[in-house]
């Protein structure tokens, strides 16, 4: 097998002897590249982002920026990462002769003080100016932007919504990524899109009692899961890189599922939508283009840009945790899960699947396959998350609701809820309290009571268990009222 090696700006460089559980973080200081910072070590506060060459949507390959912090480095053996020292275009003697566009509008328009969180903003800007589908929007004549979030460049603020500034505030940021042109046909990144990434490489790299294992398919994941049930399966390590970090927790064996082609489909039948367990949010988001619109109004709120992409379903569902963003969606659309393993496939509904605190029917060896998404989908849908910040916060109660309405009168009530028990649970009593009822205030008032009633909330540092029944129950109404004024508009 090929010594585990990475590309870092265009040099190709071995793994070794770093240890499995050495982030990419740590792996590029170690090397001097240290424009990479460590400022939360949790993947939020992005200073450490680099870029990461993947498999694109609209071209061969994006430029995706995932936060260093968090990915051990082996997780990138054969890929090409890009850090914020590498974007300059360089000289005969690989001097940088020039700063990138997105450096250069970051100096003239002041956007960076002591500049700790500079090189993260920079990649993940870059990120952005890469994208291909990106392109300039028509602007209103008082030359606005066209909405605060969206610059007139078509930039989207969202690709910055995980880089925290402490010192120069977000104004000069702003108007550096809403500065910034389309790349030039030159640009050396801008024609590495046109090219395919590089291949997914088969890694067994072991140091220090630790293995770090990327099986080349999914027979040979589940076989190994049979010979070593105590691994750590890992596909984004958005959450496992927090473990690591923070919690200093080492596994013998970490494996590696993220590349897996048997994990990376995406379909849409006529029957259901079946969705890849190993796909990130951010690839989910831009191949369905609109197809299940409740799974759009999740994404924007599932922390940030930064770790939707590296951040997957099977993982959200796999670590079983009560306040995960995905399941109250995913209940409310009444989706179930393929779970395979050695001896096979088998489909089990989300609604089941839970069995207790970060627990579950999945069984020793078994992987998340896919999510099915049964079709057609309700016409009636809202997902509410309650959280201290509008955005890249962990929720207090997030409700999901997937209605059907016909002639008035709801006949079907499909409502998934987090936040408020041991484990994502179905509003079954409130789902009850609107079925067969015509979709009025006085039903909604009604169901809004039942549904306060639901779960046991407890009471702790994001929220009192009081404070959460009060917004399950304002959360039907709102959706009430926002069903009724489309109504009316």
């Amino acid at each position: 097998m090929v010594a585990a090696r990475i590309t870092v700006n265009g040099k190709e460089t071995p793994i070794a002897p770093a240890a499995p559980h050495t982030t990419v973080l740590d792996f590029l200081r170690e090397r001097g590249l240290t424009g990479t910072k460590e400022g939360c070590a949790e993947g939020e506060c992005g200073a450490c982002s680099v870029l990461v060459a993947r498999p694109g949507v609209d071209k061969p390959t994006d430029w995706v920026a995932v936060n260093a912090c968090l990915i051990p480095v082996a997780a990138l053996d054969g890929q090409e990462v890009v850090t914020s020292e590498g974007l300059a275009a360089a000289d005969a003697c690989g001097t940088p002769a020039a700063l990138h566009p997105v450096q250069g509008e970051m100096a003239v328009r002041g956007g960076s003080q002591c500049g700790y969180c500079t090189p993260g903003f920079v990649c993940s800007m870059a990120s952005e100016y890469y994208r291909p589908d990106r392109c300039a929007r028509s602007t209103p004549a008082d030359g606005g932007s066209g909405g605060a979030e969206h610059g007139p460049n078509g930039f989207d603020l969202h690709a910055l919504s995980g880089n925290l500034c402490r010192c120069t505030g977000y104004r000069p940021i702003r108007g550096a990524a809403f500065a910034v042109g389309m790349p030039a046909e030159d640009d050396p990144l801008a024609r590495r899109r046109e090219q395919s990434p590089p291949a997914p490489a088969t890694t067994r790299y072991s140091r220090d009692d630790s293995t770090f294992l990327r099986p080349a398919t999914l027979a040979d994941a589940v076989r190994l899961l049979r010979e070593r049930p105590e691994a750590v399966v890992v596909a984004g390590s958005t959450d496992w890189g927090v473990e690591v970090n923070i919690g200093s927790r080492r596994a013998g064996c970490v494996l590696a599922v993220d590349r897996l082609a048997e994990l990376r489909e995406l379909r849409v039948g006529s029957g259901h939508v079946e969705i890849g367990a190993a796909l990130t949010l951010t690839e989910i988001e831009r191949r369905l283009r609109g197809e299940v619109p409740l799974l759009d109004e999740l994404f924007p709120q599932f922390a940030s840009r930064l770790i939707r992409n590296s951040a997957t379903l099977g993982g959200n569902l796999g670590t079983g945790s009560p306040i995960g963003d995905s399941p109250p969606v995913l209940l409310a659309l009444e989706a179930s899960l393929v779970l395979a393993d050695a001896d096979g496939e088998r489909e089990v509904p989300l609604s089941d699947y839970f069995t207790g605190y970060r627990r579950s029917v999945r069984r020793p060896g078994e992987l998340i396959r896919s999510v099915r998404v049964p079709l057609p989908l309700s016409p009636v849908t809202a997902f509410h998350k309650i959280a201290k910040r509008r955005f890249d916060d962990i929720s207090s109660v997030a409700v999901a609701f997937a209605l059907d309405v016909e002639d008035g009168t709801v006949r079907k009530a499909r409502i998934g809820l987090g936040g408020v028990a041991a484990t994502p649970i179905r509003a079954l009593a409130a789902e009850a309290a609107l079925e067969g009822r015509p979709w009025t205030a006085r039903t909604a008032e009604a169901a809004a009571l039942v549904l306060r009633g639901e779960g046991t909330p407890m009471d702790d540092h994001r929220a009192s268990a009081g404070y959460r029944s009060a917004m399950l129950g304002q959360s039907l109404l709102k959706l009430y009222a926002r069903t009724t004024e489309a109504v009316s508009s």
